[in-house]
């Protein structure tokens, strides 16, 4: 190329790098396009520069991961892998993790014993620690891993001396109940609740999860004829409480508080996230609600005031298990969304969408899952609610299912590009430093980036690559030029073609995802 050339390249990507690029180290470092670019060049909604993608990996009764008791840790690591390999192919950024599914731990933990789910047996050493693999695997791919947590739920049976004699439920019989085949501790009884608490903190504590993750499950769900016997404790910690339903409330409320409060105590940057069944309350029952005749309502069956944990903003994130489709009078995912959205609106609590893979083909609820198109025109309705960061899909297994095709019509339509996580600034506002020293050099694999770090923050990179010879000077405002994100300080890009000339930029990212000023490399 042509020295005049060069220089000309160079000067107008250095007017795009820094006219296009708003964001300035020190601020939230958001790529912003200014008002002329935007004008010209609106984002694609289809390839949104930021979107939450994530699947749920389930543990309980063996439903993802492990697939089955008895595999080996290879077996085990290598079926993790695979999941984890799953995000990466279809651009998702996150997997949500279940690493506690019944009062039992997917690591050696202090306060509970292993999970029969890794070996057949609770308190069965799976002869590694899985969760400590999980992290390093997943960040190895740039994936947050959140883990997955359900706090009251013991067991799956209701046979209490079939868990270990050491089990905390054992040693404190009078913290458990009996309801609807299973077995969960009292919510209302502050000593359980705070040993849930350690037991989720000892995770945060010793691992480096990006999130904490509630699932639906608080009080549980209504079983008709049976009562939660929880009357005698009412009696003794209920004071002040003029209903056993503005008890249990309070209850659930001092868990989300406590928690959040603790994990923020030792690791702010650790999101703590909630994903509730989607219906807070049906509007004939209060005119704050959806226009919905579910019949079930967290506030009132679940004794979980969703809608408050946003308002208070007691947690980073929502994901309302939305798992209707569009036009399902009782609970129509095309009002349900707004709703959440109105409720978000105005606080820093993030929305996504929890959406139900596990329906499509299989449902006879609705004649709308038989459409393979039913989540694609959900994900298209999603980018008419600016509200709306991201979905996570249920489960990792119906994912991979591809039922109907429709997973692969979702991937082609609206993951044909990787995103970045949706930057929280209510963890932290302050973007990374850029990087220094970047170079691009061609071989025959292809053009090869480096360059060093100048922040200790930055834990990863995003790789914008455009090509010169297409004109294409729009802002990175969407992902249509985004190649990559990782952890490593190299990348070749094996797809530039020989005798095209590429402007590349790259970009440093915190753990709250906030983005440094690009530093560009031509080649």
């Amino acid at each position: 190329m042509q020295a005049s050339r060069i220089i000309a390249l160079l000067s107008a990507s250095a007017l795009l790098l820094t006219g296009a690029f708003t964001g300035a180290a020190g601020t939230a470092g958001a790529v912003q396009p200014t008002p002329a670019a935007a004008a010209s060049c609106p984002p694609d909604a289809s390839t949104p520069l930021r979107q939450f993608r994530a699947s749920w990996v389930s543990s309980v009764v063996n439903i993802d991961w492990p697939s089955k008791i008895g595999l080996t840790p290879d077996q085990q690591k290598a079926e993790l892998i695979g999941w984890f390999e799953d995000a990466v192919r279809q651009h998702h950024n996150a997997v949500i993790l279940q690493i506690r599914p019944t009062a039992d731990a997917f690591w050696p933990s202090k306060v509970e014993p292993w999970s029969q789910y890794l070996t057949g047996t609770q308190g069965g050493n799976p002869g590694y620690d899985p969760l400590a693999f999980a992290v390093a695997e997943a960040h190895k791919r740039n994936l947050e891993l959140h883990g997955w947590f359900n706090p009251y739920r013991l067991s799956m049976g209701t046979n209490l001396n079939a868990l270990i004699p050491t089990h905390p439920a054992r040693l404190h019989p009078d913290w458990v109940v009996t309801y609807g085949g299973k077995l969960y501790y009292n919510p209302g009884i502050p000593a359980a609740r705070k040993l849930v608490e350690d037991a989720i903190m000892d995770a945060v504590a010793n691992y480096d999860l990006d999130g904490v993750h509630f699932d639906d499950y608080f009080y549980p769900y209504p079983v008709a004829g049976q009562v939660f016997d929880d009357a005698a404790t009412y009696a003794q910690y209920g004071a002040g409480f003029p209903t056993v339903a503005e008890w249990r409330r309070n209850n659930i409320n001092l868990l989300i508080q406590e928690i959040q409060q603790r994990i923020k105590a030792i690791k702010p940057w650790v999101k703590f996230g909630i994903s509730p069944f989607a219906v807070w309350r049906n509007k004939a029952t209060d005119p704050l609600g959806s226009d919905t005749t579910a019949g079930v309502q967290t506030y009132d069956d679940l004794a979980a005031d969703t809608r408050r944990w946003v308002r208070e903003e007691w947690i980073d994130y929502i994901v309302p298990q939305v798992y209707w489709a569009g036009g399902f009078a009782p609970a129509d995912y095309n009002k349900i969304v707004p709703w959440w959205a109105e409720q978000v609106r105005g606080t820093r609590v993030h929305l996504y969408i929890g959406q139900a893979t596990y329906k499509v083909g299989t449902s006879t609820q609705s004649p709308d899952w038989a459409d393979p198109a039913e989540l694609s025109d959900h994900l298209a309705f999603n980018t008419t609610i600016p509200e709306v960061k991201g979905d996570i899909f249920f489960s990792a297994k119906d994912v991979r299912a591809d039922r109907l095709g429709a997973t692969s019509l979702l991937n082609s339509t609206w993951y044909t590009r990787p995103a970045l996580i949706p930057a929280m600034p209510s963890l932290d506002s302050r973007a990374p430093l850029p990087v220094h020293a970047l170079r691009a050099s061609r071989s025959a694999a292809g053009v090869k980036l480096q360059w060093k770090p100048t922040s200790a923050d930055s834990t990863s990179y995003a790789i914008y690559r455009r090509d010169l010879t297409g004109g294409d000077w729009c802002a990175d405002n969407d992902a249509r030029n985004l190649l990559t994100t990782l952890r490593s300080t190299s990348y070749i890009d094996t797809t530039a073609v020989p005798g095209h000339h590429y402007l590349y930029s790259v970009t440093a990212l915190d753990r709250a995802s906030n983005q440094s000023l690009p530093i560009p490399a031509i080649s």
